[in-house]
């Protein structure tokens, strides 16, 4: 194209896109980029996670559930066996391979070191486990918790004669390590005879006892829980392993959590992209 110059020449030079006055170039229109793929954030490695941690929690699950079990079955083969007589010099740290053990013993409690712990509920009604120091005839003293007794009766003198017997007695219970305090449970107060937990160690200190704890056992009717209960007779507690287990919902709730969040997983990733996403936004200037 032969173009005339501004001195009057013509030019054989080509026209070039900047000779016309309504060119736009990129710079004065810049392109606009558009992410085309979704973008996955922090949201899909935290949902990613669920599914391996419920699934490992799960399995180590399976694992407590299978020692729970064996724990109750010997801790049930121990209570068919005869009542062992209790020695006179016990290892604490034997305690633990006798749990649930049957025994026997006998000597005179000693009503003045009588421990309350509490509260303790029973049927609604609020009470104490009545924990009292047993003297035996070798000298040694082991600790004894005879049972519940309603809160009205804490005082030793509002109950009948015959919740403290007097004289040698025979004990025959458990062989036990009591619960431990949790983190709502507040601290015993010796000095004010207040204990809300057994602390097994603390209370043979303060009687002179050895850190052995029994638990008393019977058998009662309903009569016979009616009269012992208004007279302030402890109430043992019945032969029976009364350790929870609870580990097979435990593995059901892993096992489910970690299928339910597998397949939200499945579902985030192979959702496939909206229309939107799919358009390339182009800029119409170009």
């Amino acid at each position: 194209m032969n173009v005339k110059s501004s001195h009057g020449r013509i030019s054989n030079e080509p026209r070039q896109p900047a000779d016309d006055p309504n060119f736009h170039s990129i710079l004065d229109n810049p392109p606009q980029l558009v992410r085309t793929g979704r973008r996955h954030g922090p949201g899909l490695l935290v949902l990613a996670i669920i599914p391996i941690t419920a699934f490992a929690l799960g399995t180590w699950q399976v694992y407590r559930l299978q020692w729970k079990t064996d724990l109750i079955a010997k801790c049930e083969d121990r209570l068919v066996r005869e009542p062992l007589p209790l020695p006179p010099r016990v290892d604490p740290d034997a305690i633990g391979d006798f749990d649930y053990r049957r025994v026997v013993t006998r000597g005179r409690f000693r009503y003045d070191q009588e421990m309350l712990i509490g509260p303790r509920m029973r049927d609604g009604e609020q009470g104490y486990m009545v924990v009292t120091p047993l003297e035996r005839e070798d000298g040694s003293t082991v600790l004894v918790n005879r049972g519940w007794i309603s809160k009205r009766l804490g005082d030793r003198r509002k109950r009948a004669r015959e919740s403290m017997p007097q004289g040698e007695v025979v004990v025959e219970g458990l062989l036990r390590e009591p619960w431990k305090k949790n983190m709502f449970t507040p601290d015993n107060r010796p000095d004010k005879s207040e204990f809300y937990f057994p602390d097994v160690k603390q209370m043979a200190e303060l009687t002179g006892a050895q850190p052995v704890w029994i638990e008393a056992t019977m058998d009662p009717n309903y009569m016979q829980v009616m009269e012992y209960e208004a007279k302030g007779i402890p109430l043992g507690r019945p032969a029976e392993v009364n350790l929870r287990n609870n580990h097979a919902q435990y593995i059901f709730t892993w096992y489910s959590l970690s299928l339910a969040t597998a397949i939200m997983l499945w579902m985030v990733i192979k959702k496939p992209p909206s229309e939107v996403a799919k358009r390339v936004r182009k800029n119409t200037q170009w």
